[in-house]
């Protein structure tokens, strides 16, 4: 099949072509153990890792954990090379998810980048020797004028680590590179180390997924961090019929307002039932247009509040597989929210 937008062509997966037949097996058994032995290695990598947490990394976890919570300012996360990159997805990681953060290239630091670290920031830098040259400058930067830097290295002796105030002493870990050059295991152990530090301080902070829609209100995430009430049907949009009334009004209602279903309320005006297209199935009789809807109605319909996540209203969906939802609020009726909608949000 084509790949939309794309010059080549892909095959569905479980799908052999005429060249993957004729390709020899033993090459084919090659690719999947060379694949197999760089997994293990890195898995490897951070089975170690999670051994040092759980012995003499912890202390200087906590330690840095505390200093970046505590901070008036931002973390400026820096490296060079892979652990540059490295550096630059922990910044967005930490941003998202409630702690300001922004990445600094090492090498541009000493050509003006310099200036946008304050006294009050916190310096992240990562280096897995611990003696990258460019990494220099910050490291004299941050001492002069008292900026408080952790220091991510597998060299607690190097220049990078005597020189931070807290050091994450990543365990030495071969690469996955069969030559031990190319960094792979490293680069994840980095990753991951940031990842824990990015979720401790999320826990610590108490950030809620209500937080994190604030940082991401587009594409997906932002449609599944939409509230009820950005989706649903308000007033008069409502399908509503009084207890006691007959089943054909009820049946009207529901054919006008479009949804499937009619909400019941009592003379207070609070939700006391739901008709569904599956009630009027389920109680189809002769006599069925005299009874009164109370006959016929669900007198526990399932129901959403208007402050409740629009996934949360998915799932409620998908659970109970229905179509449509009552929004309720203090015990009346205030909309209604269909499958259709959120389809449209791209909740689901």
């Amino acid at each position: 099949m084509r790949r939309p937008g794309l010059g080549f062509w892909v095959r569905a997966p479980g799908k052999m072509s005429a060249s993957d037949a004729s390709r020899p097996k033993s090459k084919v058994n090659a690719h999947i153990a060379s694949a197999l032995r760089t997994l293990d290695t890195e898995s490897g990598g951070l089975a170690a890792l999670s051994a040092a947490m759980a012995d003499g990394l912890g202390a200087p976890f906590v330690a840095a954990v505390e200093t970046i919570r505590d901070a008036r300012g931002r973390v400026i996360v820096t490296g060079m090379g892979k652990s540059g990159h490295v550096a630059r997805k922990i910044a967005a990681t930490l941003a998202s998810t409630g702690t300001p953060a922004f990445f600094v290239h090492a090498a541009d630091a000493s050509h003006g980048d310099l200036g946008m670290i304050t006294s009050d920031d916190v310096m992240l830098a990562l280096s897995w020797s611990g003696e990258t040259e460019e990494l220099k400058d910050l490291i004299t930067y941050s001492r002069r004028f008292r900026i408080a830097l952790i220091a991510v290295t597998v060299n607690a002796d190097s220049t990078l680590g005597q020189a931070a105030d807290i050091v994450l002493t990543l365990p030495a870990a071969r690469e996955a590179c069969p030559h031990n050059l190319a960094p792979t295991t490293s680069s994840l152990m980095q990753l991951a180390l940031g990842d824990a530090l990015a979720m401790a301080l999320l826990e610590s902070r108490g950030f809620t997924a209500l937080d994190f829609g604030v940082f991401h209100p587009g594409g997906k995430l932002g449609a599944a961090l939409k509230f009820v009430r950005d989706v649903m049907h308000p007033g008069d949009a409502v399908p509503l019929i009084r207890r006691g009334a007959p089943m054909p009004e009820a049946i009207v209602e529901m054919s006008a307002k479009g949804f499937g279903c009619v909400a019941v309320t009592d003379n207070n005006g609070k939700l006391a039932g739901m008709i569904t297209d599956g009630d009027l199935r389920r109680h189809m009789r002769a006599d069925l247009l005299q009874a009164p809807v109370d006959a016929v109605m669900t007198k526990t319909p399932k129901t959403v509040r208007p402050d409740q996540l629009a996934s949360e209203a998915l799932q409620v969906l998908n659970a109970s597989k229905i179509t449509a939802l009552i929004v309720v609020e203090q015990g009346q009726p205030v909309g209604i929210v269909h499958f259709h909608d959120l389809l449209r949000a791209g909740v689901a």
